[in-house]
Formats: C-alpha cells, sequence, structure tokens
C-alpha cells in the first residue's frame, strides 16, 4: 500500500508525518533503484492477489469504482476519505464494496444498514483483527490484544470508574484545574484555543484518572511520556505496526518509561494500603481489580496499558470536541446565546462564582444547551471519522427492504462522519443546530460516541469534562474568535480536528474573580 501509494502520489497525504505534520513536496520525490525494485515487486505480488481473488456472490453488496482502475480507490481514499464515502453513498447507495488492491473494504451507511455492524457479537464483528496496530502502545493482553472473557471484564472495570456515582468526585479536581489554568491568562490577550483545551483536558484527565499523587509530583513527567506515545501512532503504523521507523521507537522506549514511573506508585500504594475508600482515581481500581476466574489482579504492565488506553480514548475526543463546541458557538451568535443564558440561570447572581460549592455533578448535568452544543459538534466533526470491524463470517444486512449479505473477511466500515451529514437522518445535516437533540428520533442516530456492544464507555465522563470547563470558561471570559472561517478538518491525522490554529481573543468580564 505505502509503496504503491507513495510512488503514485509522492506526496502529502500518502506518507505524512503525524510527528512533525510536515509533508514530502511531489515535486522533490525521488525513487533510488532499490526503491524501484521494491515498488515493482510489490506491485507484482499485490496483482497476483488481485487476480486469484474469489467471485463475488451475487447478493454482495455492489462493488463501488470511484478512482481509475486497480489503485484509483486507493489514492481516492488517501486524499480525503469522508469525500471518497460520500461519493460512494451518493453513486451506490448506504451499501456497498470498495476493492482496495487485495482487500474488500466494505461501507454500511445509515442506521438501518449499519445495525449488524453495531449489535452482532465479537465472533460475527470482529475490532481486534482491524485495532491490533494498537498493541505496541497499549501492551499485550490488554483490550484489542485480550481474549474475549478478560477484555469484557476489563471493560466492565473501566465502566464502573466512569458511572455516575464516581463522577461526582471528578468535578470539583476538574474546576480546581480549570481555575489554575486560567487564572495565568490575566486580563485579556489572544489564545489558540485547541492549543489551550488540549492542555487543560490532559491536566484534568490526570487528576481525575491518575490521582492527585500522580498530578501533582509526576505530571510533567508523564504528559512528555504520553506525547511520544500518542505521536507513535502515525499512518504507517496502520499498515506496519512494528516498522523500524523512529515515531515506533520513541513510542515503546516512551511505553516502558511509563511502566517504570507507574510501577513505583502502584507499590507505594499498595505499601501504605490504599483503596478504593481512600481514593476516587481510576488508577485506584485497576490495582484493586481481580479476574472473576481466578481472583488474580492485574499486573502493573497491564495497569499501565489500560491506563493508557483510557488517555487514548479520551483526550483527543475531549479537546477536539470542546475546541469545535466552543468554535461553532462563537460563530453562532444566537446559539451562544442559549448557552449563556442556561448558566444564567443555574447561578442566578452568582455566574462568575468559582471555587467551593459553585460546580457540582447536578449543575453540570442540568446544562442542557451546552450538552446538546457538545453534541451538535461531535455530530458535524466527529474525532474518529471511521470505525471499522472485520467480518469473521458471513454477514447479512437490509436496506429499504433489499438484503445484501457482506462475506466472511471483508473490512467493513461505518463513518460517522458520513451519516451525521445525511439529510435523511438529520435535516439540515450542515448547519448547527443544537435544539435538534431535544428530536428523540435526531438522538436515537448519533453516532459521536458510537453505538451498541462497544460504544464509548467514557462518554459521560467525556461530556461531563466538556461542560465543566466550557461553563467556567464563558461564565468568566467574553470571546471572540479571530478567524473568519471555521476551518476545515485535519484528515491527514489518525483522530480528527481541526486542521488551522484556532486563534480567539478574551477578555475577563466584569465580576470576574480570576
Amino acid at each position: 500500500y505505502l509503496i504503491i501509494g507513495y510512488s503514485l502520489c509522492g506526496s502529502k497525504f500518502c506518507i505524512q508525518s503525524n510527528y512533525n505534520k510536515m509533508a514530502v513536496p511531489a515535486e522533490t520525490t525521488s525513487f533510488p533503484p532499490l526503491l524501484t525494485i521494491v515498488f515493482g515487486f510489490a506491485a507484482a505480488v499485490v496483482a497476483i492477489l488481485f487476480l486469484l481473488k474469489k467471485k463475488r456472490p451475487e447478493d454482495s453488496p455492489p462493488t463501488a469504482n470511484l478512482g481509475i482502475p486497480f489503485i484509483g480507490n486507493y489514492i481516492e481514499f488517501a486524499k480525503n476519505p469522508v469525500k471518497f464515502i460520500e461519493t460512494g453513498l451518493n453513486n451506490y447507495g448506504e451499501v456497498f464494496t470498495v476493492q482496495m488492491l487485495h482487500k474488500n473494504l466494505t461501507f454500511l451507511l445509515g442506521t438501518e444498514a449499519a445495525t449488524p455492524f453495531f449489535s452482532l457479537p465479537d465472533d460475527k464483528m470482529s475490532q481486534s483483527e482491524v485495532y491490533g496496530f494498537m498493541t505496541p502502545v497499549f501492551g499485550k493482553g490488554i483490550v484489542y490484544d485480550a481474549e474475549p472473557k478478560k477484555r469484557s471484564q476489563q471493560m466492565q472495570c473501566v465502566g464502573q470508574g466512569l458511572r455516575s456515582n464516581r463522577l461526582k468526585a471528578y468535578v470539583p479536581k476538574i474546576e480546581k484545574e480549570t481555575i489554575e489554568y486560567l487564572k495565568k491568562w490575566g486580563e485579556k490577550g489572544e489564545v489558540n484555543l485547541l492549543d489551550a483545551l488540549s492542555e487543560l483536558t490532559i491536566l484534568t484527565s490526570s487528576r481525575c484518572l491518575h490521582g492527585d499523587d500522580v498530578r501533582e509530583n509526576l505530571f510533567a513527567e508523564v504528559a512528555r511520556i504520553y506525547h511520544d506515545l500518542d505521536k507513535g501512532v502515525t499512518p504507517i503504523s496502520f499498515f506496519f505496526p512494528y516498522a523500524p521507523i523512529e515515531a515506533h521507537r520513541r513510542r515503546d522506549s516512551a511505553r516502558q518509561e511509563m511502566i517504570d514511573i507507574f510501577s513505583k506508585v502502584i507499590r507505594q500504594r499498595r505499601e501504605s494500603g490504599d483503596n478504593q475508600e481512600s481514593r476516587s482515581d481510576i488508577l485506584q481500581m485497576y490495582i484493586d481489580f481481580q479476574y472473576k476466574e481466578d481472583g488474580k489482579g492485574l499486573t502493573d504492565e497491564e495497569i499501565v496499558g489500560l491506563l493508557i488506553a483510557l488517555l487514548f480514548a479520551g483526550q483527543h475526543s475531549s479537546t477536539i470536541t470542546s475546541t469545535w463546541t466552543a468554535m461553532l458557538l462563537l460563530h453562532n451568535p444566537e446559539e451562544l446565546k442559549k448557552v449563556i443564558k442556561e448558566q444564567e440561570e443555574i447561578y442566578g447572581g452568582d455566574i462568575n462564582k468559582i471555587g467551593k460549592d459553585s460546580i457540582d455533578f447536578d449543575k453540570v448535568a442540568s446544562m442542557n444547551a451546552l450538552q446538546n452544543a457538545a453534541k451538535e459538534s461531535l455530530r458535524m466533526y466527529p474525532p474518529l471519522i471511521m470505525l471499522m470491524r472485520m467480518a469473521l463470517d458471513d454477514v447479512e444486512t437490509t436496506v429499504k427492504g433489499k438484503k445484501y449479505v457482506i462475506p466472511k473477511g471483508d473490512i467493513v466500515f461505518t463513518s460517522p462522519a458520513v451519516t451525521s451529514r445525511m439529510d435523511s437522518l438529520f435535516p439540515n445535516a450542515n448547519s448547527f443546530i443544537p435544539d435538534r437533540f431535544n428530536d428523540a428520533k435526531q438522538s436515537a442516530a448519533f453516532l459521536g460516541f458510537g453505538g451498541g456492544r462497544h460504544q464509548c464507555l467514557g462518554q459521560q465522563f467525556g461530556l461531563l469534562q466538556v461542560k465543566t470547563i466550557l461553563s467556567i470558561l464563558f461564565r468568566n471570559f467574553a470571546l471572540e474568535s479571530i478567524e473568519k472561517e471555521i476551518p476545515e478538518p485535519d484528515y491527514a491525522a489518525m483522530v480528527v480536528g481541526p486542521k488551522n490554529r484556532l486563534m480567539v481573543r478574551y477578555t475577563k468580564l466584569p465580576g470576574s474573580v480570576f
């Protein structure tokens, strides 16, 4: 894939460095003889595999041709995956298959077509085969690399730590971090909103997930290591997760560093007799966790792997969601007025109030206008533009009375980014209309947190985090977007956020206690 794509495209969308966001200009690309030989060999192998493919059954989804024969689909997909999928939807309907070199990629779009994607168990629609490239980051035996029973129990443990009875303890922690961070802003100035909210998200996540001891004593070190882990997941990683490249070397080194750091914390907590009664953070839940079958606990490496997995699941999503929500509100003044009015109704004359008893779980839960705005931003700009499974058996799906059979071995996709812009599900889908989530039908079609068996376990925590941060921000600062237009999504990134900087001008409001 990489060699053919790079040779044909020779540019930014095929070999994109997530580490430094630099691209190789097409006009400077040259190919040494060895690369030409390798390319020729790879092309021949793929061509043979393509020709040897079995003929697909008559009731399988229609095959879409969206580019020049043989490699055109790959090129068009790499340029802009969302546009590619939208073209397939418009030309072939809600179910279609794309032949990507020697692989078959079947797309299920819309709530009816995607029903088996979300409802079938892992022995029919499996995550492990398609998300295995995360194993070097999370570790062996963690999440996608764990056997089904252990994986289920690991996820149950995560879910217990993110339920509402525990979330109540996280609100003051998020508030504390947000207050300390915003104090540094001063009376007025300009800030890159994406950078600021990214920093705030990892600060608040560390406080809630790792605990006070890690946040106060080890945060800078943990944040540095997490950065290297994050940058170790590149487009190359999807195809070759163990390729000997610098990003992977730094990733592996960072993971070992993370194990070394948290092993000391875990040992100290065990020696001190800490438990879930005395600590509310997720780390302590992992330390106390035991598997049902044998009563064994998690190893230090497994605990660290689950912490990393949880950070990966939440850090980007919360950052991107809070950023898009703020920007969309700033570009839609009438919707921002609804959010501010709601804050005034909740706080009355104390809208600028922070500190003890100023914000709690119940107040955050009552912020419906702000929550609708966050969900609408997730609908329009989901961080994960595609979700994947592998069909481990023939799978049936039906659209408007017509039945299709997805053959065993297909990589099956659904796309929140495309489905969420379908006018049949969301009228005026390209418009920012937060109130649409007062409609039960549109709420049911929402895929911002996935759906079915594997929907995001951290959605309550994520919304709590986003709403708490933005509530404090909007109550104490007047914000103005310096950018005239909302930027395009960055489809070169593994987790899709805004492509360009999001500069905002801020002014402290009268009565602000900062």
